[in-house]
């Protein structure tokens, strides 16, 4: 059997190793909050944002952010169906109700169209998932928000790297969040980041952050609110701190193994890739093949093939509303949404990879779209 090849994993060098050692022996009492300090800043001038937060995960960001938007029961949430549950389940947590709505064929992200099509008077918020580090058309999703007075929102969670006319994805919208889970470009294990350059809403979701104890409060042990304990400790942001240092290293890894994809698959009709628009920069987080539906190639058969010859790969996302939870009871956008997941695959991206790895890949595509062309 030849080795396993793992469809993504972390880069850690020495410097992780040697920050987070620091942060063990030394970052407790006076110290406890350096190496947060340092990411948050870090963070933030990378994207060229004013103010960021770092977070325990994306989606604790994403809760915090929507509870400090005032989302609650009544209020609607409109969202692409082809998402991860994590985009979706704290706007249901504060009682909002979602709204699914299809994807472009093109980029896999929110269609523009659809969400002004289901926009009604009790919509609060559009949150645009930058999917896999493809870029939602964020020209027209803000665009809409200013015209109906709704918050665009970024789900950035997949997207370190990416560009849109040269602004950062995460930066544009109301607020940003992503994720630094042990499966993303840059990761602390688990965490995340709040990001925004709205100053109020910063010391709203700063306070959320602290169980509610407001800047300014005096009083030890004393809530202003019932708040949320979403913070990451001093040994995670310590491994951030480097890998922010470390992150157009990281980054330009991501797009070398995305351009060899593109120069081994690109040309195979009927089989995209992810795209990159003019205008746009991916940091093409997890290459993508989908399969036009002409040719049979099922998510099944992938699944089955890549296992035959030990390489691991994600399906891409299921429908949100085809999960237990909402099935029946929101309804569903279908299209391309429904389609899409049913012939697709993500694959292996992580930063060591070699050669001989994205050749074993890309013989088993090629295999497998010789077979469904003949």
């Amino acid at each position: 059997m030849k080795p396993r090849i793992q469809y993504t994993q972390p880069s850690i060098s020495e410097l992780e190793v040697q920050y987070v050692t620091d942060a063990a022996r030394h970052g407790w009492g006076p110290r406890c909050y350096e190496y947060i300090g340092r990411f948050e800043a870090a963070f933030g001038r990378h994207l060229g944002v004013r103010h960021a937060i770092a977070t325990s995960s994306c989606t604790g960001a994403l809760h915090m952010g929507l509870a400090a938007l005032g989302i609650g029961p009544g209020d609607e949430v409109i969202l692409a169906d082809s998402n991860w549950i994590a985009s979706v389940a704290p706007a249901v947590h504060l009682g909002a109700t979602p709204v699914f709505v299809d994807i472009c064929e093109d980029t896999w992200c929110l269609d523009p169209a659809k969400v002004e099509q289901a926009i009604t008077p009790r919509t609060r918020a559009i949150i645009a998932v930058h999917l896999y580090g493809n870029l939602c058309a964020m020209d027209e999703l803000l665009a809409i928000g200013a015209r109906h007075g709704i918050a665009v929102i970024e789900d950035a969670a997949e997207a370190i790297g990416s560009e849109w006319q040269e602004q950062r994805a995460g930066s544009m919208g109301r607020f940003g969040v992503f994720s630094f889970h042990g499966t993303k470009t840059m990761t602390t294990g688990e965490g995340g980041m709040f990001v925004t350059n709205d100053a109020d809403l910063f010391e709203r979701v700063l306070g959320l952050s602290n169980h509610g104890r407001l800047k300014g409060q005096t009083r030890q042990f004393w809530p202003d609110l019932l708040g949320f304990k979403y913070k990451i400790s001093n040994l995670q942001a310590a491994i951030g701190c480097a890998q922010t240092e470390r992150i157009d290293e990281l980054i330009e890894r991501k797009r070398a193994i995305m351009a060899n994809y593109r120069r081994r698959l690109g040309g195979l009709p009927g089989l995209s890739l992810n795209p990159e628009p003019e205008g746009t920069r991916i940091g093409a987080w997890m290459p993508t093949v989908v399969f036009d539906s002409e040719l049979g190639i099922t998510r099944e058969r992938l699944l089955a093939r890549f296992a035959e010859n030990n390489i691991d790969a994600r399906v891409f996302f299921y429908p949100l509303s085809a999960l237990p939870m909402f099935q029946g009871r929101i309804p569903a956008a279908g299209g391309h949404s429904a389609s899409i997941p049913e012939r697709a695959i993500n694959l292996p991206s992580f930063h060591d990879m070699t050669e001989a790895d994205i050749e074993r890949i890309c013989s088993v595509v090629e295999t497998l779209h010789a077979e469904a062309w003949r």
